[in-house]
């Protein structure tokens, strides 16, 4: 089972398969790269070992752009890379002095000395350490010094497409194509949330709600809209519908992102919960009356149980 370590607490053992990276979103170019370290670490025995950072570099290089969107959280990541069978999730975290450390001191103190290393897997175009001067010749030069292996991956594409964390971001948050997002990262796109109290109008039409807060403040939120969903609720599984926007009908400008779970009647308030987005159903747009907006909530939940069966 793979499991999240800080930096300070990592054991070295020199027969480890490594990989680094911010790996946001674990798309499928990412995924290549963990299958092959997967594959890679049981030919040798070895342990598998993915570093990342936290938070994103992106955060301390440039601040003043208000950081920037992430597709995962440091906990989704950690999820989804044990889902593919990465042993550890190795966290460094961040900082203005880590960003100064060159290419060079970043193998040698890091990976070689704290964390052992018989393989290097890397992406065909990944840079990394002070100025992202480190490059593909750097670790295959310390690789002969240091007597350990390296191995490119060569470029994943999809259709003319290739694929990155930004393409996906824009995907989710200017379209709302969750479809092709998923078709992007292998998997549908995800986000948990912990329930708030809101104003329970939906429960007074029919369709109660749970009003989510994304756990992290830069969680990528999908476009506006309405869309269908599986949710987990304490390891439990059930289909849903989701609205997000500001609710038009009620002149609502706050910007909510609510819920309807399907045959359920729990108490969750303050509980975490996982929603995966399926398909988006429609665009959030304004009802002449409640009674609109019940016909076409019928209408959506429909559509949502023939999407999710």
């Amino acid at each position: 089972m793979g499991k999240l370590v800080e930096l300070k607490n990592i054991t070295r053992e020199p027969n480890t398969v490594v990989t680094v990276g911010t790996f946001d979103g674990v798309h499928l170019g990412h995924r290549k790269l963990m299958e092959t370290v997967v594959d890679k670490a049981r030919k040798r025995d070895a342990r598998s070992v993915v570093v990342t950072f936290n938070p994103h570099p992106r955060e301390i290089i440039n601040p003043g752009q208000g950081g920037i969107k992430l597709l995962t959280t440091l906990e989704e990541r950690c999820e989804v890379l044990e889902d593919l069978g990465i042993d550890i999730l190795l966290v460094i975290p961040f900082d203005r002095d880590f960003s100064l450390l060159s290419s060079e001191e970043f193998i040698r103190d890091v990976i070689y000395d704290k964390i052992g290393v018989s393989e290097f897997v890397i992406g065909y175009d990944h840079h990394f350490g002070r100025d992202r001067e480190g490059t593909i010749e750097t670790i295959e030069r310390l690789g002969s010094e240091l007597d350990f292996d390296s191995y490119v991956v060569s470029k994943q594409e999809m259709g003319d497409v290739t694929i990155s964390s930004t393409m996906i971001r824009k995907t989710l948050a200017e379209e709302g194509d969750v479809k092709q997002a998923a078709e992007y990262l292998g998997r549908m796109y995800l986000l948990n949330g912990i329930v708030m109290h809101g104003d329970e109008r939906g429960r007074t039409i029919g369709y109660p709600t749970a009003n989510l807060k994304p756990e992290h403040k830069n969680k990528v939120v999908p476009k506006n809209g309405v869309y269908a969903v599986k949710v987990r609720v304490k390891d439990e599984w059930f289909g849903g519908m989701m609205n997000i926007g500001v609710r038009p009908t009620f002149d609502d400008p706050i910007r909510t992102l609510e819920v309807n779970i399907f045959d359920f009647d729990q108490e969750i308030y303050g509980d975490t919960i996982q929603v995966r987005f399926v398909d988006r159903i429609r665009d959030e747009k304004k009802f002449d009356g409640i009674e609109a907006l019940k016909a076409q909530l019928g209408e959506d939940k429909q559509r949502s149980l023939d999407l999710l069966n």
